[in-house]
């Protein structure tokens, strides 16, 4: 196995509508999309200018079937996807979809950590993008929150999984202990033991926009609706937590109100 640490490098979007999903999206992010013209069927690929940050697609029928819902999955890069999906079965997780080839694209699979929060293993054909993102560039994701079944042993299999490291750790008293987690230099998210009310545990992913009240706005006339929000968090930037028109979870980041 790499001793580098694994890195989130794709977001997709599973959805009962694709087509109203997009629709939402590129009006609350402003993202580009287009049809990525993929022989196992329609899906779309959405974009800053020329750079790709995700897909949309339709939730597969064996998914559906088994009562998935509309969500967002992170796509965590790995050298070797099936060894990687042996690795997490190996210390408590489960696997949904097989590895499995993409024609063209790479090798996933689908699994999810001992507690239950689901994401994808991939293993792309070509080179990483060696020019990411300036951190805060709109419409990328700017921060990854799991809110855990149990936030340390959580922890726990991450590290061990992709050589996270722990960044600063912020008590928040009855909500308990957010530990932020870095993939390289900086912290790229943070982990916490989920609330109550919370149904299961999951990922979030915070979509970076340029100011929160206005996308607030954007988000209530797309037909959206904001669960938590705004607050302003550690490093002066601001945030909402929403839900889209189909019922996903999604939130946004800003660097001012």
């Amino acid at each position: 196995m790499s001793t580098t640490p694994s890195k989130f490098v794709w977001y997709e979007l599973m959805t009962s509508d694709p087509q109203a999903a997009e629709t939402f999206y590129k009006g609350v992010v402003g993202w580009d999309a287009k049809d990525a013209g993929m022989p196992t069927g329609p899906y779309t690929i959405v974009s800053v200018g020329a750079s790709m940050v995700g897909g949309i697609m339709a939730i597969p029928a064996p998914a559906a079937a088994m009562g998935a819902r509309p969500g967002w999955l992170g796509y965590i890069s790995v050298p070797d996807v099936d060894a990687h999906t042996e690795k997490v079965k190996a210390s408590g997780g489960r696997q949904f979809v097989a590895p499995t080839d993409i024609p063209g694209v790479g090798r996933f699979s689908c699994v999810c950590d001992p507690q239950g929060a689901v994401f994808m293993l991939f293993k792309g054909n070509g080179e990483p993008d060696q020019n990411p993102p300036a951190p805060g560039t709109p419409g990328h994701i700017g921060w990854r929150e799991l809110h855990a079944g149990e936030g340390v042993s959580a922890w726990d299999f991450y590290a061990s999984q992709f050589g996270w490291t722990k960044g600063e750790a912020m008590d928040m008293g009855p909500m308990g202990v957010y530990q932020l987690f870095a993939t390289g230099d900086e912290p790229v998210g943070g982990m916490m033991t989920k609330t109550p009310e919370t149904p299961m545990p999951h990922w979030l992913y915070y979509i970076n926009v340029d100011a929160i009240d206005a996308a607030i706005a954007r988000v209530n006339e797309a037909g959206g609706k904001v669960i938590n929000g705004p607050m302003e968090v550690p490093g002066g930037m601001w945030i909402v937590q929403g839900i889209d028109p189909q019922g996903a979870v999604f939130a946004l980041l800003a660097p001012k109100r």
